[in-house]
């Protein structure tokens, strides 16, 4: 019974195929105008209209596939281009870093170089924590003791001087900056040679002045003011020669010629301190400079 099932399908299979070459042999050796062209046309003719209409009720579906498959990509292309941002932002924010790090730690080794700063042990450190009062300015910085750090050591940065060191644990420090209302220093102009007392102004956060400087008319707005480095009965100071502290900004001129009130902008940006350097050194030397 099976073997005669498939010898019948066989059969028929054979007689499909045999029907399908006589068939195709008749089209396409018949003219245009023969009967099997005339029955292909009318088939299309007949059945245009109903595919015509079935594209027409299966395009919402189709498009709605469309549409879904279209939405899936491009998210998935939208999370890609998000990784990629992120990644390509995250390596411009470190290469900024350490460009920034390479110019500061190059204006370091410059202040290394100049003035009265050859005796000293430039310790380089991170300024990781800012004092929120506007009146007594400090900052903490990431070396203490443990690395040779001691109170009063002077701290600069590429800039200019930034202040001292006022309190020291093992692993950190504070520093008073020198917009600090217990900050003080001698100070001297650059070209003219003029001395005075570098102090914060009272009541003006982030000014100084130069005060107690006996040929005040000779002082100028922008001019260079830098630490003195010396001691006098008068005028004593912790820091070493020629460290920048800043420029005269402006200059109030009072009742007379010599009543004259110098204001200094810091030469350093002490709202923007990233890498400074803690100035060591043998603490004979600071005695032997500043005395008892």
């Amino acid at each position: 019974m099976h073997d005669r099932a498939v010898r019948r399908r066989r059969a028929v299979l054979l007689a499909l195929i045999a029907a399908s070459l006589v068939l195709l042999t008749a089209y396409f050796g018949e003219s245009d105008n023969g009967s099997l062209r005339s029955f292909q046309r009318g088939a299309m003719a007949v059945f245009a209209p109903i595919q015509e209409g079935a594209n027409r009720a299966v395009k919402p579906v189709r498009d709605l596939f469309g549409w879904f498959g279209s939405t899936l990509h491009a998210k998935s292309q939208r999370d890609q281009l998000k990784k990629q941002r992120d990644a390509l932002r995250n390596q411009l924010a470190a290469t900024e870093v350490a460009l920034a790090d390479v110019r500061q730690q190059a204006g370091l080794k410059a202040q290394d170089t100049s003035g009265g700063l050859g005796r000293y042990q430039p310790m380089q450190a991170r300024v990781y924590e800012r004092s929120p009062s506007t009146w007594y300015q400090t900052v903490a910085i990431n070396k203490g003791s443990s690395d040779g750090v001691r109170r009063n050591d002077p701290v600069v940065n590429s800039e200019g001087l930034v202040g001292k060191v006022d309190e020291v644990a093992s692993n950190s420090a504070t520093v008073t900056l020198v917009t600090d209302q217990d900050f003080a220093a001698t100070g001297i102009t650059a070209n003219s040679q003029e001395p005075g007392s570098v102090s914060p102004a009272v009541g003006a956060p982030g000014d100084l002045l130069f005060e107690l400087v006996d040929n005040a008319s000779k002082v100028r707005q922008g001019d260079l003011i830098i630490t003195a480095g010396t001691r006098s009965s008068r005028l004593s100071s912790l820091y070493p020669r020629g460290i920048p502290i800043g420029s005269v900004s402006h200059i109030d001129i009072g009742e007379g010629e010599l009543d004259r009130t110098i204001h200094i902008k810091p030469a350093a940006d002490l709202r923007r301190l990233d890498l400074v350097q803690v100035l060591t050194q043998p603490h004979a030397d600071i005695r032997a400079q500043v005395g008892p």
